[in-house]
């Protein structure tokens, strides 16, 4: 083969979310992609997680209307009260977006008339089978109540993208569980079983993508005039200082995207190396409810079910990062925003 060039479609995304300072950075990437005619973003769900159902649903709004993404349908949360862990709104603040909800524009979206997410999972999933891929950024609740709605439906996915778990490092939540599958990890496992091909990437890799004061200011300078480039700013200035009192960047001044790495998966594949195995979820263990186990004996094995990332170039993903927020900070001056 010589000289072809094959015109590739924009990657068809929905994002199931809980808001978030890194699952804002994370929604801010894949808007710039959008714009860069790289995806096509068909829906966004919320989830209770870092802080309650209306707030993650209010969060998600207010980003996607301060990049230009009024259009985008947003699900809420099923409903679940089942959780023993609470939620993580001293890290990301009492908004989930460091406590900055209130300089962004307003949504007339109202939560008591959104579409409930599993129902909005099905609906896109069957409408569109093996064209959607699904970004998993926060606990799982969601997937698995449409899974459980409509066995099979998880297997409709182009793709099932998580950012979840922790397997050689310790949790962010407890000694051995990270945060999103420990909030619900029935909702964790049954996701885990829904098929073979799960993209997971963990704590193991996204502990070490922080995001320094220097990067985030410098487009906050870039662009001073901007509205999304000071929220980029500041956003990155209270999580750097939540990271720090939460002794989490080993004393740098910045935080960690875990969410984003999704995003870097998806577009950026070259940043990131992985292990196939089985992974499953611990969920009755005294200590342990919530630990992701990836058996790594070297036994005869005749399942699989994921793809779990072990090693990342950080630094290279942080770059491709902040070049895109810049590309997005570019276009929204294009198209006449202003502070």
């Amino acid at each position: 083969m010589s000289g072809q060039i094959f015109a590739l479609s924009p990657r068809k995304i929905l994002v199931d979310t809980d808001p978030g300072g890194d699952d804002t950075f994370a929604l801010l990437w894949l808007q710039s992609l959008v714009k860069q005619g790289f995806a096509e973003w068909v829906g966004v769900t919320t989830v209770a997680g870092n802080v309650s159902a209306e707030l993650t649903f209010a969060s998600a709004c207010k980003v996607l209307a301060l990049g230009g993404f009024e259009s985008v349908k947003v699900g809420r949360s099923v409903i679940w009260e089942g959780g023993t862990i609470g939620d993580a709104s001293e890290v990301h603040g009492m908004d989930g977006m460091g406590n900055l909800s209130h300089v962004l524009p307003d949504s007339p979206r109202q939560f008591a008339a959104a579409s409930y997410a599993d129902e909005m999972i099905i609906d896109t999933l069957e409408s569109a089978p093996g064209e959607v891929t699904v970004i998993g950024l926060g606990p799982l609740t969601n997937l698995a109540a449409a899974e459980q709605k409509r066995p099979g439906i998880l297997r409709l996915a182009k793709e099932l993208v998580l950012m979840a778990g922790a397997f050689e490092v310790p949790g962010n939540v407890t000694s051995q569980a990270e945060f999103n599958v420990a909030f619900n990890p029935e909702a964790a496992a049954a996701v885990l079983e829904s098929r073979e091909d799960i993209v997971i990437l963990p704590l193991d890799v996204t502990r070490k993508l922080i995001l320094t004061v220097e990067m985030t200011e410098a487009i906050g300078q870039k662009y001073p005039h901007l509205e999304l480039a000071q929220f980029i700013h500041q956003l990155g200035q209270f999580m750097s200082e939540s990271c720090l009192r939460h002794r989490e960047t080993a004393g740098i001044n910045g935080f960690l995207v875990h969410d984003a790495v999704t995003v870097a998966y998806l577009f950026y594949p070259e940043t990131l190396l992985f292990r196939r195995g089985w992974v499953r979820v611990e969920n009755a263990g005294n200590y342990t409810r919530g630990q992701t186990i990836l058996d790594r004996r070297h036994e005869t094995k005749c399942f699989t079910n994921a793809f779990v990332a072990v090693e990342v170039e950080a630094m290279n993903l942080l770059g491709i990062l902040v070049d895109d927020l810049n590309r997005l900070c570019s276009q929204r001056l294009k198209e006449g925003v202003r502070i």
